[in-house]
């Protein structure tokens, strides 16, 4: 089995702009990644600032071409042709696809953004869970990296 290599990801912003939350647009965000070598890429999204567990998951997609620069405005679809091909799971809110930051007023939440390069395309049906996702991906993951932005 080859090591992890890590892949470089990044936001355009820190600090979510309103369009990328539930007080604006609620669009995904693009992302930036350098250093992929990959067959395809699955991203997790995680808040472990809600109360009631420790790692609230926000948006799963998976099956998405490797790209340096990953589009934003998925729509709310299991299977999406636009703004690339890919396919999403149940987020923690039980429904399909990006579902923004929506912290209560007054708090600052740390939203976690996983990227994992795959050697393979998932054979995983649409509206999957995060844990039918964690396991299609192992044995898969070829390079890691993540970044996290800042909601209030």
């Amino acid at each position: 089995m080859n090591p992890i290599t890590p892949i470089i990801v990044t936001l355009d912003f820190l600090e979510f702009p309103p369009g990328n939350t539930c007080r604006g647009e609620d669009r995904s965000p693009a992302l930036n990644i350098k250093n992929l070598d990959a067959q395809s890429v699955a991203i997790m999204v995680f808040n472990p600032f809600i109360k009631s567990c420790c790692s609230f998951t926000p948006w799963i997609i998976w099956n998405i071409p490797p790209l340096s620069r990953i589009p934003e405005g998925f729509p709310k679809e299991p299977q999406v042709l636009k703004p690339v091909q890919a396919v999403q799971g149940i987020n923690d809110y039980g429904t399909i696809g990006y579902h923004g930051p929506c912290p209560p007023d007054g708090e600052m939440h740390r939203y976690q953004f996983r990227v994992y390069s795959l050697d393979t395309m998932l054979d995983l049906p649409p509206g999957s869970t995060k844990d039918d996702l964690i396991k299609a991906m192992r044995g898969h993951v070829v390079q890691y990296g993540e970044t996290v932005a800042l909601a209030r």
